[in-house]
Protein backbone atom coordinates (compact mmCIF):
# COMPACT_ATOMS: atom_id res chain seq x y z
CA UNK A 1 0.00 0.00 0.00
CA UNK A 2 0.64 3.87 -0.43
CA UNK A 3 0.73 6.41 1.90
CA UNK A 4 -0.46 9.54 0.61
CA UNK A 5 -3.42 11.55 1.31
CA UNK A 6 -5.97 12.65 -1.61
CA UNK A 7 -9.37 14.19 -1.59
CA UNK A 8 -11.91 12.12 -3.28
CA UNK A 9 -15.46 12.34 -4.42
CA UNK A 10 -18.45 9.77 -4.15
CA UNK A 11 -17.38 7.70 -6.80
CA UNK A 12 -12.95 7.51 -5.64
CA UNK A 13 -12.06 9.29 -8.20
CA UNK A 14 -10.05 12.25 -7.98
CA UNK A 15 -12.54 15.10 -7.31
CA UNK A 16 -12.79 17.38 -10.89
CA UNK A 17 -17.13 17.75 -10.22
CA UNK A 18 -18.97 20.42 -12.22
CA UNK A 19 -21.61 20.74 -9.69
CA UNK A 20 -23.56 23.10 -12.36
CA UNK A 21 -24.22 19.93 -14.46
CA UNK A 22 -25.18 17.48 -11.68
CA UNK A 23 -28.19 19.37 -10.34
CA UNK A 24 -28.60 16.71 -7.74
CA UNK A 25 -29.50 17.23 -3.92
CA UNK A 26 -26.28 16.48 -2.06
CA UNK A 27 -26.36 14.43 1.34
CA UNK A 28 -26.04 16.48 4.08
CA UNK A 29 -23.72 15.13 6.47
CA UNK A 30 -24.44 13.32 9.55
CA UNK A 31 -21.58 14.47 12.62
CA UNK A 32 -18.32 15.08 12.14
CA UNK A 33 -15.65 13.65 9.41
CA UNK A 34 -13.70 11.04 11.41
CA UNK A 35 -11.37 7.99 10.16
CA UNK A 36 -12.42 4.21 8.68
CA UNK A 37 -10.40 1.20 7.86
CA UNK A 38 -11.79 -0.38 5.29
CA UNK A 39 -12.04 -4.48 5.68
CA UNK A 40 -14.17 -5.42 2.59
CA UNK A 41 -15.97 -4.71 -0.47
CA UNK A 42 -19.61 -4.90 -1.27
CA UNK A 43 -20.83 -6.21 -4.68
CA UNK A 44 -22.25 -2.85 -5.42
CA UNK A 45 -18.22 -1.52 -5.19
CA UNK A 46 -19.10 0.40 -1.59
CA UNK A 47 -15.98 -0.12 0.98
CA UNK A 48 -17.21 -1.99 4.47
CA UNK A 49 -16.03 -0.21 7.84
CA UNK A 50 -17.28 -1.23 11.09
CA UNK A 51 -16.16 0.92 13.77
CA UNK A 52 -18.15 0.88 17.33
CA UNK A 53 -19.97 -2.19 16.69
CA UNK A 54 -21.50 -0.61 13.12
CA UNK A 55 -21.08 -1.25 9.91
CA UNK A 56 -20.09 1.58 7.31
CA UNK A 57 -20.86 1.23 3.65
CA UNK A 58 -18.31 4.20 2.18
CA UNK A 59 -19.20 4.31 -1.78
CA UNK A 60 -15.68 4.85 -3.80
CA UNK A 61 -13.46 3.78 -0.90
CA UNK A 62 -11.16 0.16 -1.78
CA UNK A 63 -10.54 -2.50 1.29
CA UNK A 64 -7.22 -2.03 3.39
CA UNK A 65 -7.34 2.00 2.58
CA UNK A 66 -7.62 4.34 5.55
CA UNK A 67 -10.23 6.57 5.09
CA UNK A 68 -12.17 10.43 6.51
CA UNK A 69 -15.55 9.97 5.02
CA UNK A 70 -18.55 11.85 7.56
CA UNK A 71 -21.80 9.80 7.71
CA UNK A 72 -24.85 10.86 5.25
CA UNK A 73 -27.22 8.44 6.72
CA UNK A 74 -27.97 6.54 9.59
CA UNK A 75 -30.10 3.15 9.97
CA UNK A 76 -30.68 0.59 13.44
CA UNK A 77 -28.24 -1.84 11.75
CA UNK A 78 -25.49 0.08 9.12
CA UNK A 79 -24.98 3.82 8.08
CA UNK A 80 -23.94 5.07 4.69
CA UNK A 81 -20.88 7.72 4.34
CA UNK A 82 -19.64 10.22 2.17
CA UNK A 83 -15.51 9.66 1.24
CA UNK A 84 -13.87 12.90 2.11
CA UNK A 85 -9.85 12.15 1.88
CA UNK A 86 -7.88 8.29 1.85
CA UNK A 87 -5.37 8.73 3.74
CA UNK A 88 -4.06 5.45 3.04
CA UNK A 89 -4.45 4.25 -0.40
CA UNK A 90 -5.27 0.35 -1.81
CA UNK A 91 -2.11 -0.82 -4.09
CA UNK A 92 -5.32 -2.11 -6.63
CA UNK A 93 -6.50 1.63 -7.00
CA UNK A 94 -6.23 3.08 -10.04
CA UNK A 95 -7.26 6.17 -11.77
CA UNK A 96 -10.90 6.13 -13.86
CA UNK A 97 -10.03 5.86 -17.56
CA UNK A 98 -13.46 8.01 -18.08
CA UNK A 99 -13.56 11.01 -17.52
CA UNK A 100 -17.22 10.92 -16.67
CA UNK A 101 -16.83 8.46 -13.80
CA UNK A 102 -17.09 10.83 -11.58
CA UNK A 103 -21.09 11.03 -12.19
CA UNK A 104 -22.14 8.84 -14.99
CA UNK A 105 -24.13 6.01 -13.01
CA UNK A 106 -23.46 3.30 -15.85
CA UNK A 107 -20.24 1.99 -14.23
CA UNK A 108 -19.35 1.63 -10.22
CA UNK A 109 -15.65 0.08 -10.70
CA UNK A 110 -13.57 1.41 -12.61
CA UNK A 111 -11.10 2.66 -9.58
CA UNK A 112 -9.88 -0.71 -9.13
CA UNK A 113 -8.22 -2.80 -11.12
CA UNK A 114 -9.95 -5.12 -13.32
CA UNK A 115 -7.80 -8.28 -11.79
CA UNK A 116 -9.14 -6.65 -8.33
CA UNK A 117 -12.43 -6.52 -10.15
CA UNK A 118 -12.78 -9.84 -10.78
CA UNK A 119 -11.63 -11.23 -6.89
CA UNK A 120 -13.94 -9.09 -5.50
CA UNK A 121 -16.73 -10.29 -7.43
CA UNK A 122 -16.15 -13.87 -7.02
CA UNK A 123 -15.33 -13.33 -3.55
CA UNK A 124 -18.71 -12.04 -2.99
CA UNK A 125 -20.47 -14.64 -5.36
CA UNK A 126 -18.61 -17.12 -3.02
CA UNK A 127 -20.54 -15.53 0.03
CA UNK A 128 -24.23 -16.09 -1.82
CA UNK A 129 -23.62 -19.88 -2.82
CA UNK A 130 -21.81 -20.87 0.59
CA UNK A 131 -24.52 -23.07 1.01
CA UNK A 132 -24.71 -24.68 -2.61
CA UNK A 133 -21.01 -25.74 -3.14
CA UNK A 134 -17.15 -24.94 -2.36
CA UNK A 135 -15.57 -22.10 -3.40
CA UNK A 136 -12.75 -24.11 -5.07
CA UNK A 137 -15.53 -25.07 -7.58
CA UNK A 138 -16.27 -21.66 -9.09
CA UNK A 139 -14.07 -20.93 -11.95
CA UNK A 140 -13.91 -17.51 -13.69
CA UNK A 141 -14.80 -16.81 -17.62
CA UNK A 142 -13.48 -13.08 -18.79
CA UNK A 143 -12.65 -11.60 -22.18
CA UNK A 144 -12.00 -7.61 -22.75
CA UNK A 145 -12.48 -5.03 -20.22
CA UNK A 146 -13.20 -2.38 -22.31
CA UNK A 147 -15.10 -2.01 -25.53
CA UNK A 148 -17.13 -4.88 -25.02
CA UNK A 149 -21.05 -3.48 -25.00
CA UNK A 150 -22.70 -3.97 -27.95
CA UNK A 151 -26.18 -2.39 -26.85
CA UNK A 152 -27.11 0.69 -25.22
CA UNK A 153 -29.92 2.86 -24.43
CA UNK A 154 -29.54 6.74 -24.44
CA UNK A 155 -31.38 8.76 -22.34
CA UNK A 156 -31.86 12.60 -24.09
CA UNK A 157 -33.61 15.54 -22.29
CA UNK A 158 -33.66 19.19 -23.17
CA UNK A 159 -33.01 21.21 -20.47
CA UNK A 160 -33.04 25.28 -20.61
CA UNK A 161 -32.27 24.76 -24.54
CA UNK A 162 -29.87 22.65 -24.12
CA UNK A 163 -29.58 19.09 -25.52
CA UNK A 164 -28.98 16.21 -22.62
CA UNK A 165 -27.70 13.25 -24.18
CA UNK A 166 -25.83 10.08 -21.72
CA UNK A 167 -26.80 7.93 -19.12
CA UNK A 168 -28.23 8.34 -15.90
CA UNK A 169 -26.33 9.68 -12.80
CA UNK A 170 -25.03 7.97 -9.59
CA UNK A 171 -27.92 7.28 -7.67
CA UNK A 172 -30.03 9.95 -9.75
CA UNK A 173 -32.40 10.39 -12.51
CA UNK A 174 -30.59 13.44 -13.51
CA UNK A 175 -28.76 12.55 -16.83
CA UNK A 176 -24.93 12.65 -17.36
CA UNK A 177 -24.45 14.50 -20.94
CA UNK A 178 -21.08 12.26 -21.69
CA UNK A 179 -18.56 13.02 -24.82
CA UNK A 180 -18.24 9.24 -24.92
CA UNK A 181 -18.86 6.15 -23.22
CA UNK A 182 -15.33 3.35 -23.50
CA UNK A 183 -16.78 0.20 -22.64
CA UNK A 184 -18.79 0.64 -25.81
CA UNK A 185 -17.67 -1.27 -29.13
CA UNK A 186 -15.88 1.10 -30.95
CA UNK A 187 -18.65 1.16 -33.79
CA UNK A 188 -20.98 2.47 -31.02
CA UNK A 189 -18.31 4.74 -29.69
CA UNK A 190 -18.66 6.16 -33.43
CA UNK A 191 -22.04 6.33 -33.48
CA UNK A 192 -22.25 8.07 -30.36
CA UNK A 193 -20.37 10.92 -31.55
CA UNK A 194 -21.99 11.22 -34.99
CA UNK A 195 -25.10 11.17 -33.14
CA UNK A 196 -24.16 14.05 -31.10
CA UNK A 197 -22.35 15.98 -33.77
CA UNK A 198 -25.85 15.45 -35.57
CA UNK A 199 -27.45 17.21 -33.22
CA UNK A 200 -25.09 20.26 -32.06
CA UNK A 201 -25.50 21.14 -36.13
CA UNK A 202 -29.21 21.70 -35.61
CA UNK A 203 -29.04 22.60 -31.73
CA UNK A 204 -32.67 23.31 -30.94
CA UNK A 205 -33.65 23.69 -34.21
CA UNK A 206 -34.42 20.03 -34.23
CA UNK A 207 -37.88 19.36 -33.45
CA UNK A 208 -36.80 15.68 -32.49
CA UNK A 209 -34.67 16.42 -29.56
CA UNK A 210 -37.67 17.36 -27.42
CA UNK A 211 -39.84 14.24 -29.11
CA UNK A 212 -37.85 11.49 -27.66
CA UNK A 213 -37.74 9.40 -25.03
CA UNK A 214 -34.65 7.51 -25.82
CA UNK A 215 -31.98 6.48 -28.27
CA UNK A 216 -31.01 2.76 -28.08
CA UNK A 217 -27.79 1.82 -30.27
CA UNK A 218 -26.96 -1.58 -31.50
CA UNK A 219 -23.75 -3.40 -33.22
CA UNK A 220 -24.35 -7.26 -34.53
CA UNK A 221 -23.52 -8.84 -37.61
CA UNK A 222 -25.56 -6.90 -39.77
CA UNK A 223 -24.11 -3.52 -38.93
CA UNK A 224 -24.58 -0.71 -36.71
CA UNK A 225 -28.41 0.41 -35.76
CA UNK A 226 -29.82 3.06 -34.43
CA UNK A 227 -33.65 3.20 -32.81
CA UNK A 228 -35.41 6.92 -31.93
CA UNK A 229 -38.37 6.20 -29.53
CA UNK A 230 -40.53 8.96 -30.18
CA UNK A 231 -42.63 10.64 -27.43
CA UNK A 232 -44.68 12.86 -29.93
CA UNK A 233 -45.41 12.69 -32.93
CA UNK A 234 -42.94 14.11 -35.99
CA UNK A 235 -43.40 15.62 -39.51
CA UNK A 236 -42.38 13.34 -42.53
CA UNK A 237 -39.77 15.70 -43.61
CA UNK A 238 -37.52 15.78 -40.19
CA UNK A 239 -37.95 11.65 -40.39
CA UNK A 240 -36.48 12.39 -43.81
CA UNK A 241 -33.54 13.98 -42.94
CA UNK A 242 -32.63 11.68 -40.24
CA UNK A 243 -32.90 8.84 -43.01
CA UNK A 244 -30.55 10.76 -44.79
CA UNK A 245 -28.39 10.87 -41.93
CA UNK A 246 -28.17 7.00 -41.34
CA UNK A 247 -27.30 6.52 -45.00
CA UNK A 248 -24.54 8.76 -44.86
CA UNK A 249 -23.41 7.31 -41.65
CA UNK A 250 -23.83 3.72 -43.11
CA UNK A 251 -26.30 2.48 -40.49
CA UNK A 252 -29.74 1.07 -40.35
CA UNK A 253 -32.57 4.39 -38.16
CA UNK A 254 -35.66 2.30 -36.79
CA UNK A 255 -38.44 4.19 -35.16
CA UNK A 256 -40.88 3.84 -32.36
CA UNK A 257 -43.84 5.97 -32.48
CA UNK A 258 -45.60 7.52 -29.76
CA UNK A 259 -48.51 4.47 -28.62
CA UNK A 260 -46.03 1.69 -30.19
CA UNK A 261 -45.35 -0.79 -27.85
CA UNK A 262 -42.28 -1.26 -30.35
CA UNK A 263 -40.91 -0.54 -33.73
CA UNK A 264 -42.51 -1.83 -36.33
CA UNK A 265 -39.38 -3.36 -38.15
CA UNK A 266 -40.10 -6.02 -41.83
CA UNK A 267 -38.56 -9.39 -41.97
CA UNK A 268 -35.96 -8.11 -44.02
CA UNK A 269 -34.97 -5.50 -41.64
CA UNK A 270 -34.36 -7.37 -38.77
CA UNK A 271 -30.96 -8.06 -37.22
CA UNK A 272 -29.07 -11.30 -36.72
CA UNK A 273 -26.03 -12.49 -35.19
CA UNK A 274 -23.50 -15.34 -35.30
CA UNK A 275 -23.01 -18.20 -32.67
CA UNK A 276 -21.43 -21.25 -32.75
CA UNK A 277 -21.92 -20.90 -36.43
CA UNK A 278 -25.44 -20.36 -37.02
CA UNK A 279 -27.34 -17.19 -37.68
CA UNK A 280 -29.60 -16.23 -34.74
CA UNK A 281 -32.64 -13.18 -36.49
CA UNK A 282 -34.24 -10.96 -33.99
CA UNK A 283 -36.30 -7.66 -33.86
CA UNK A 284 -33.58 -4.50 -32.84
CA UNK A 285 -35.82 -4.36 -29.16
CA UNK A 286 -35.73 -8.31 -28.11
CA UNK A 287 -33.14 -9.13 -25.98
CA UNK A 288 -29.69 -10.40 -26.36
CA UNK A 289 -26.64 -10.41 -24.56
CA UNK A 290 -25.16 -7.29 -25.19
CA UNK A 291 -21.59 -8.98 -24.77
CA UNK A 292 -20.92 -10.77 -27.98
CA UNK A 293 -17.39 -12.33 -27.18
CA UNK A 294 -18.11 -13.49 -23.06
CA UNK A 295 -21.78 -14.64 -25.43
CA UNK A 296 -19.72 -17.21 -27.17
CA UNK A 297 -17.84 -17.89 -24.50
CA UNK A 298 -20.63 -18.59 -22.39
CA UNK A 299 -22.41 -21.08 -24.97
CA UNK A 300 -19.17 -22.76 -25.63
CA UNK A 301 -18.86 -23.31 -21.51
CA UNK A 302 -22.65 -24.35 -21.29
CA UNK A 303 -22.44 -26.78 -24.31
CA UNK A 304 -18.93 -28.61 -23.11
CA UNK A 305 -21.02 -28.89 -19.77
CA UNK A 306 -24.25 -30.10 -20.26
CA UNK A 307 -22.44 -32.60 -23.46
CA UNK A 308 -25.53 -32.55 -25.42
CA UNK A 309 -25.76 -36.34 -27.10
CA UNK A 310 -27.73 -37.73 -29.75
CA UNK A 311 -29.96 -39.17 -27.54
CA UNK A 312 -30.62 -36.25 -25.23
CA UNK A 313 -33.83 -34.23 -25.27
CA UNK A 314 -33.13 -31.09 -23.84
CA UNK A 315 -35.47 -28.61 -22.53
CA UNK A 316 -34.21 -25.38 -22.82
CA UNK A 317 -36.61 -23.01 -20.60
CA UNK A 318 -36.72 -18.87 -20.99
CA UNK A 319 -34.69 -19.57 -24.55
CA UNK A 320 -35.27 -16.18 -26.32
CA UNK A 321 -35.33 -16.27 -29.76
CA UNK A 322 -32.75 -19.50 -29.63
CA UNK A 323 -29.05 -18.24 -28.19
CA UNK A 324 -28.95 -21.24 -26.33
CA UNK A 325 -31.49 -23.98 -28.21
CA UNK A 326 -30.22 -23.88 -31.84
CA UNK A 327 -26.46 -24.89 -30.90
CA UNK A 328 -28.09 -27.42 -28.79
CA UNK A 329 -30.11 -28.64 -31.26
CA UNK A 330 -26.91 -29.69 -33.70
CA UNK A 331 -25.91 -32.22 -30.96
CA UNK A 332 -28.91 -33.29 -29.48
CA UNK A 333 -31.63 -35.74 -30.92
CA UNK A 334 -34.28 -33.16 -29.56
CA UNK A 335 -34.84 -29.59 -28.12
CA UNK A 336 -37.74 -27.58 -27.49
CA UNK A 337 -37.17 -24.19 -26.31
CA UNK A 338 -40.00 -21.97 -23.75
CA UNK A 339 -40.24 -18.54 -23.68
CA UNK A 340 -43.10 -16.07 -22.81
CA UNK A 341 -42.34 -13.64 -25.33
CA UNK A 342 -45.10 -14.84 -28.21
CA UNK A 343 -42.65 -12.84 -30.63
CA UNK A 344 -39.26 -14.18 -30.02
CA UNK A 345 -40.89 -17.57 -30.10
CA UNK A 346 -41.64 -16.72 -33.20
CA UNK A 347 -38.01 -15.35 -34.36
CA UNK A 348 -37.17 -18.75 -32.69
CA UNK A 349 -38.80 -20.82 -35.05
CA UNK A 350 -37.61 -18.84 -38.16
CA UNK A 351 -34.54 -19.48 -36.74
CA UNK A 352 -34.71 -23.24 -36.47
CA UNK A 353 -36.18 -23.16 -40.23
CA UNK A 354 -33.17 -21.11 -41.36
CA UNK A 355 -30.73 -22.75 -40.27
CA UNK A 356 -32.29 -26.44 -41.01
CA UNK A 357 -32.21 -27.88 -37.67
CA UNK A 358 -35.57 -29.71 -37.99
CA UNK A 359 -35.42 -31.19 -34.21
CA UNK A 360 -35.85 -27.82 -32.49
CA UNK A 361 -39.26 -26.36 -31.62
CA UNK A 362 -40.81 -23.48 -29.61
CA UNK A 363 -43.33 -23.20 -27.69
CA UNK A 364 -45.23 -19.93 -25.63
CA UNK A 365 -45.64 -20.76 -21.84
CA UNK A 366 -45.72 -18.46 -18.93
CA UNK A 367 -42.90 -20.64 -17.04
CA UNK A 368 -44.54 -18.78 -13.45
CA UNK A 369 -46.97 -21.17 -14.08
CA UNK A 370 -47.13 -25.47 -13.79
CA UNK A 371 -45.93 -27.42 -16.69
CA UNK A 372 -47.13 -27.14 -20.36
CA UNK A 373 -48.61 -30.50 -21.20
CA UNK A 374 -46.36 -30.41 -24.40
CA UNK A 375 -43.62 -30.34 -22.01
CA UNK A 376 -44.76 -32.81 -19.62
CA UNK A 377 -44.73 -35.89 -21.87
CA UNK A 378 -41.37 -35.33 -24.25
CA UNK A 379 -39.16 -37.41 -21.90
CA UNK A 380 -36.84 -34.79 -21.04
CA UNK A 381 -32.84 -36.09 -19.92
CA UNK A 382 -31.51 -32.27 -19.82
CA UNK A 383 -32.96 -29.03 -19.12
CA UNK A 384 -30.62 -25.37 -19.63
CA UNK A 385 -32.70 -22.41 -18.11
CA UNK A 386 -31.65 -18.59 -18.22
CA UNK A 387 -34.16 -17.04 -16.16
CA UNK A 388 -34.54 -13.13 -15.43
CA UNK A 389 -33.03 -11.75 -12.15
CA UNK A 390 -36.33 -12.91 -9.99
CA UNK A 391 -35.08 -16.55 -11.01
CA UNK A 392 -37.62 -19.81 -11.81
CA UNK A 393 -38.57 -20.19 -8.27
CA UNK A 394 -42.17 -20.75 -9.50
CA UNK A 395 -41.80 -23.44 -12.22
CA UNK A 396 -39.03 -25.69 -10.03
CA UNK A 397 -41.60 -28.05 -8.85
CA UNK A 398 -42.54 -28.65 -12.44
CA UNK A 399 -39.03 -28.95 -12.94
CA UNK A 400 -38.23 -31.61 -10.55
CA UNK A 401 -41.13 -33.71 -11.54
CA UNK A 402 -39.46 -33.91 -14.86
CA UNK A 403 -36.18 -35.62 -13.25
CA UNK A 404 -33.81 -34.71 -16.11
CA UNK A 405 -30.45 -36.38 -15.55
CA UNK A 406 -28.45 -32.20 -15.93
CA UNK A 407 -29.59 -29.17 -15.09
CA UNK A 408 -27.87 -26.25 -16.59
CA UNK A 409 -28.25 -22.98 -14.39
CA UNK A 410 -27.21 -19.93 -16.43
CA UNK A 411 -28.30 -16.82 -13.79
CA UNK A 412 -27.93 -13.10 -13.53
CA UNK A 413 -29.04 -12.86 -10.28
CA UNK A 414 -26.54 -14.67 -7.97
CA UNK A 415 -29.41 -14.27 -4.79
CA UNK A 416 -32.08 -15.54 -6.22
CA UNK A 417 -29.79 -18.74 -8.02
CA UNK A 418 -28.60 -19.75 -4.74
CA UNK A 419 -32.18 -20.11 -3.43
CA UNK A 420 -33.38 -21.93 -6.58
CA UNK A 421 -29.86 -24.10 -6.04
CA UNK A 422 -31.18 -24.75 -2.28
CA UNK A 423 -34.01 -25.94 -3.77
CA UNK A 424 -32.31 -28.07 -6.14
CA UNK A 425 -30.66 -29.79 -3.75
CA UNK A 426 -32.78 -30.07 -1.55
CA UNK A 427 -34.39 -32.54 -4.43
CA UNK A 428 -32.08 -34.80 -5.00
CA UNK A 429 -30.00 -32.83 -7.26
CA UNK A 430 -26.25 -31.59 -6.53
CA UNK A 431 -23.61 -28.92 -8.30
CA UNK A 432 -20.89 -30.55 -10.24
CA UNK A 433 -19.68 -27.13 -11.75
CA UNK A 434 -19.69 -23.75 -11.19
CA UNK A 435 -18.71 -20.70 -12.88
CA UNK A 436 -18.98 -17.09 -12.53
CA UNK A 437 -18.92 -14.60 -16.13
CA UNK A 438 -17.65 -11.48 -15.99
CA UNK A 439 -20.01 -10.25 -18.82
CA UNK A 440 -20.00 -6.43 -17.52
CA UNK A 441 -16.35 -5.72 -16.90
CA UNK A 442 -16.44 -2.31 -14.62
CA UNK A 443 -19.84 -2.69 -13.02
CA UNK A 444 -20.95 -5.14 -10.49
CA UNK A 445 -22.81 -7.10 -12.37
CA UNK A 446 -21.75 -10.65 -13.02
CA UNK A 447 -23.48 -13.92 -14.53
CA UNK A 448 -23.12 -17.24 -13.14
CA UNK A 449 -23.48 -20.91 -14.39
CA UNK A 450 -24.40 -24.11 -12.25
CA UNK A 451 -24.56 -27.81 -13.52
CA UNK A 452 -26.67 -29.76 -11.49
CA UNK A 453 -26.51 -33.33 -11.62
CA UNK A 454 -29.32 -36.05 -10.49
Amino acid sequence: MRKRSISYNQSGSSSRVNNKSRRKKVSQPIGPVRSFHIDGLTHEAKGVARADGKVTFIAGALPNETVKAHVVKSNRRYDEAKLVEIEQISEHRVSPPCPHYDECGGCSFQHLSVEQQRVSKMSWLQGQLRKVCSPEQITTLADSAFEYRRRARLSVRVVEGKLLLGFRGQSSQQIVSIDNCIVLTPLLQQTFKALKSAFKIGEMEDPIAAKLGHIELLEDDKGVSVLFRLTDNLNSDNQTKWQLWAQQNKLELYWQHQNESRAQVSQSAKRDYQVDGLSLSYHPQDFIQVNAAMNTKMVEQALAWLAPAQDDVILDLFCGVGNFSLPLAKRAKQVVGVEVQASMVEAGRLNAESNQLTNLSFIAADLTQTAHKEISGLGVTKVLLDPPRAGAYEFLPSLVKLKPKQILYVSCDAATLARDAEYLLEHRYKVDRAGMMDMFPQTAHIETMLLFTK
